[in-house]
């Protein structure tokens, strides 16, 4: 595929001379549809190649060619170069769209090399109407685009694109002018082409990403920035975010990434509050936010950065008080600097560096320096303690003793845990015996209540030991807990917010763990499989068929647990997805039986009551038995005139309704002056004692819109505006600029419309307010906005000032001629 950056870059003639590259090596080459717009040197690229004669179909009294489909399918090619992937067919064949057509040509086996300009692309559709002021009316999915195998950019610089046009190498000569001064400004096509190559480098990214998981690579590439700002919930993080983001600004194209990491023994001051507002922050600064699961917090961090082949990792310094620093020296930033190869970190500064924690962070399972420490403390605190009491020469009497040396046995086990504290219990109590206890200096003791108060101290500091032990225990299952939970709460956000395809909650669950790839896979895939014993896969079933594979390290159990939850999640978004492509089936034969039925209704009594009286003034003249006046004949062809006039336009607007619902109806959209519409909208309707007044339309700029559906639109707003203005009251018919489009209003005085009924006037079938069932079938507002929107306009209701309503036509000005490549994509 060949993605132009703008009209007129060579697409078409890069699409040719690699048709010609391929014939020369010998490949089956045709060309089933291309496109030169009259350039002679596009046109020198299709000599020596095969083309497929094109089919041609009448529409509205013209001749066009389109791609024949059929004659590509049975002359069976293996290169087919098919130009304008986002064309709109002329209808008579069996798909709306070319690129629908090249569907079917790969189904048949047969390769495709076509074109695309990047304002083609449906999800920049907005974007560039908002660049050019000119709306794209042919668009082609992303998904379809990114389907392809190899995507070729074909860009130009804005100053040579322009000479290019200047010379004649793109539009005829008596449209430059125009085109140069408009569409082809210098800032439109700059920033087409930086949409091009934004959109080819996503692509190209996904590729990258899709190799290094594939290929297990997990050293960073840096093919570009990639910013990773880690979060903790504190009132840092604005800081830390906007930090990154300026980082990330530096190099053009850069990415931003915020990660919280959800560890098992929780964050004391992680806010769920803060977070929200931090990741909205980061959302409307265009990055992206995360959160992962890790027992220890470094580790986490760089393995996501590595995952997302990222460059930098922003962190914010301590807030550890002082004293915690004294007895912690390494916390998480200096960690995380030791670990980070070829990873930049950025230790950034703020207000709350150093100032303590607003909560105690409790400990997760003992590391290592504790689990030294608490044993020397139980063995080292008591004889120092010993030392310090033997020092004051007997200050103190035993009681007192006692008690200071079970607040070390309980410091020792909040140190170092239970098994510190017993060691510590038996050390202190055999110095407490030895050197206190009278007699001193030897282990016997003569008095029954020094034996008693030994003995329940040793019961009294085991006891105190085993709880504190316990309930550090206890506190470190609860944060575990809790940080599990606020992972599945994230996920739970994710689905809530609308994030339910497979796909995001796969990429979700890969990030959260830190894993190379995450993919669900059939059970019976897995039975043949690698096995789960192999060094970095994890197996977890996701509902009864599938299961969830994840590759990159070995989980923990506590995470391993949080795993679970994740693929349930999974199986019931595969659950979702079935039931939601089963009720997306059923809907549109529920649409067309609501449809089939409403219309039944209306048709009953709204088709028979002209019918009919046009029948009885028909049959009445027929007759014999009765000798008319002229005054009654003329009277009863009237009716019959009339009758038969409402019949012919009730049809058509069924038709028409039909025709939208279909999505069938082909417009030719050209210059049209309201002026020149109005009288003929007017000749459709019936006399009428509500006066019709016009004001502006001559002075008005042209709108692009089709003259006869732009005729029928206005005709039903007058009619509706007609029927519901009170008698002599005029309905007013203006028409203004407003920027790149013109506004035309229809103004009655009739008693206007409630707030909640704004929307339902727009549904085919109702009449609010409108007991009279003679007055059609209530297809008007609907079918205006249809037709409006068809042309690339608006159709909204607003209060008119003093009672009534006021109907807004909006169209695109014809006054900026719209390129010819771009209505011909």
């Amino acid at each position: 595929m060949f993605l132009g950056a703008a009209p007129g870059v060579g697409k078409t003639y890069r699409m040719l001379d690699e048709g010609r590259r391929r014939a020369r090596r010998g490949t089956d080459v045709v060309v089933a549809y291309a496109e030169c717009h009259a350039r002679p040197h596009t046109e020198e690229k299709l000599e020596g190649l095969e083309m497929v004669p094109r089919t041609h179909r009448e529409y509205r009294g013209g001749t066009f060619s389109e791609l024949d489909l059929d004659a590509v399918l049975t002359r069976s090619p293996a290169v087919a170069l098919v130009d304008e992937l986002p064309h709109t067919n002329v209808p008579g064949g069996r798909n709306a769209k070319r690129w629908q057509d090249i569907e079917e040509i790969l189904a048949a086996g047969i390769d495709v090399v076509t074109t695309v300009n990047v304002q083609h692309l449906e999800s920049l559709n907005d974007v560039v109407e908002k660049i050019t002021g000119v709306p794209q009316r042919e668009t082609v999915p992303d998904e379809v685009v990114r389907r392809a195998h190899q995507i070729e950019l074909v860009d130009m610089p804005a100053e040579a694109l322009r000479r290019r046009m200047a010379h004649g190498n793109i539009y005829r000569p008596e449209k430059v002018d125009a085109a140069l001064s408009h569409y082809f400004r210098i800032g439109n096509l700059t920033a087409l082409r930086e949409l091009a190559l934004l959109w080819v480098a996503g692509r190209v990214d996904e590729t990258l990403q899709r190799y290094r998981s594939e290929h297990g690579i997990g050293t960073v590439w840096e093919t570009r920035e990639r910013v990773v700002v880690a979060l903790t919930g504190g009132p840092e993080g604005e800081t830390l975010i906007r930090r990154a983001e300026r980082i990330a600004d530096r190099s053009s194209g850069g990415d931003l990434l915020a990660v919280h990491v959800a560890r098992s023994d929780g964050l004391a001051d992680a806010s769920p509050a803060a977070l929200a507002k931090q990741r909205a922050l980061v959302e409307s600064l265009g990055g992206s936010y995360h959160s992962v699961v890790g027992d220890h917090v470094p580790t986490a961090l760089l393995d996501f950065a590595r995952a997302e082949n990222a460059t930098q990792l922003v962190l914010g310094t301590s807030r550890r008080s002082w004293l915690s620093r004294l007895l912690a020296p390494r916390g998480i930033g200096e960690d995380t600097v030791e670990l980070s190869g070829d990873i930049d970190v950025h230790m950034v500064t703020h207000e709350r560096a150093g100032r303590g924690r607003r909560l105690p962070v409790p400990g997760r399972r003992l590391p290592v320096a504790r689990r030294v420490a608490g044993p020397v403390a139980g063995l080292a605190l008591p004889v120092l303690l010993t030392a310090l009491l033997t020092h004051t020469g007997g200050t103190l009497n035993l009681t007192s003793e006692a008690l200071l040396f079970l607040v070390t046995v309980i410091g020792v086990a909040c140190l170092g845990g239970v098994v510190s504290a017993l060691l510590a219990s038996l050390t202190a109590s055999l110095l407490l015996n030895y050197y206190f206890i009278p007699p001193s200096g030897q282990f016997t003791i003569t008095e029954p209540n020094n034996a008693l108060a030994l003995a329940v101290f040793v019961v009294v500091a085991v006891t105190v030991a085993v709880l504190v032990d316990r309930s550090l225990r206890l506190a470190r299952r609860a944060a575990s807990a809790t940080a599990e939970a606020e992972t599945l709460s994230s996920m739970a956000g994710n689905i809530l917010r609308g994030d339910q395809a497979v796909s995001i909650l796969l990429e979700r669950t890969r990030q959260t763990f830190g894993m190379e790839s995450a993919e669900l896979v059939p059970r019976s895939e897995q039975e043949t499989g690698p096995d789960e014993r192999a060094d970095g896969l994890v197996k977890v079933p996701a509902g009864p068929d599938r299961v969830l594979v994840l590759r990159g390290r070995r989980l923990p159990a506590s995470e391993h647990r949080v795993l679970t939850a994740f693929a349930a999640h999974l199986a019931a978004a595969l659950d979702h997805a079935r039931l939601a492509e089963a009720a997306a089936e059923v809907e549109p034969v529920k649409a067309a039986d609501r449809m089939r039925t409403a219309l039944l209704a209306a048709v009953s009594h709204d088709l028979r009551t002209p019918l009919a009286a046009g029948r009885a003034a028909i049959s009445s003249l027929l007759s014999t038995d009765v000798d008319f006046s002229a005054a009654e004949r003329d009277e009863l062809l009237t009716t019959a005139d009339e009758s038969l006039r409402k019949l012919n336009r009730l049809v058509d607007n069924l038709l028409d309704m039909s025709r939208l619902r279909a999505g069938a109806l082909t417009l030719h959209l050209q210059p049209t002056a309201f002026a020149d519409v109005l009288p003929l909208a007017l000749d459709t309707l019936a006399a009428t004692p509500v006066p019709i007044e016009s004001q502006g339309l001559a002075e008005s700029c042209e709108v692009l819109a089709d003259p006869p559906l732009l005729e029928r639109v206005i005709a039903n707003l007058v009619t509706n505006a007609v029927r519901h203005s009170p008698p002599r009251q005029r309905v007013l018919i203006s028409a203004s600029a407003l920027g790149p489009r013109v506004e035309l209003r229809v103004v009655d005085r009739g008693p206007g419309l409630r707030p909640e009924d704004r929307d339902r006037i727009f549904v085919p079938f109702q009449r609010l307010g409108d007991n009279d069932n003679t007055s059609g079938l209530g297809l008007g507002l609907a079918l205006s906005r249809g037709l409006a929107e068809a042309m690339g306009g608006t159709l909204t209701p607003e209060d008119t000032p003093g009672g009534g309503l006021t109907m807004v036509l909006s169209l695109q000005a014809a006054a900026v001629e719209e390129p010819a490549e771009l209505r011909q994509s």
